[in-house]
């Protein structure tokens, strides 16, 4: 079930990001991705990018362990769903779903990889009510 955090997030990314990230990424391409981001985040051990079918409600998922994609994805997406990973302990304990580290981390891959503005994306974070977290850092910062 999604909350309300989560809509709103969604709702934000379809209005800013989307439209300023038209670039896809082939699934044969995924993992060479998630292993640049999690290196240029000096992390080891990125999750490993597995098959999936998407469904209406679910485009991808993102874990510690895992990113599960279809056969093509929006580069946004895939960033998306890193940052699920970047602030997923993989211990079994709760994350930080869409929450201000979520958005901070999310905000930074944004800016690093898909090269959009971040005062552009702070500013229409703010107007859309959405707080993040500037300073947020990899859960997993020191394995």
């Amino acid at each position: 079930m999604t909350d309300a955090r989560a809509r709103r997030v969604y709702a934000w990314e379809d209005r800013v990001v989307a439209p300023l990230d038209r670039s896809e990424v082939p699934f044969a391409q995924m993992q060479s991705l998630v292993d640049h981001v999690w290196a240029s985040e000096g992390l080891r051990w990125p999750p490993r990018v597995r098959h999936r079918r998407a469904t209406r409600a679910t485009i991808a998922t993102g874990s510690r362990l895992a990113i599960e994609a279809p056969d093509t994805l929006p580069s946004w997406v895939l960033l998306h769903e890193m940052a699920h990973a970047l602030t997923d302990p993989g211990d079994g304990t709760p994350h930080a779903g869409h929450g201000p580290d979520f958005l901070g981390l999310y905000v930074k891959l944004l800016v690093r990889h898909a090269r959009l503005d971040q005062a552009m994306l702070a500013e229409s974070l703010k107007a859309a009510g959405l707080s993040w977290n500037p300073q947020a850092r990899p859960v997993l910062a020191g394995d």
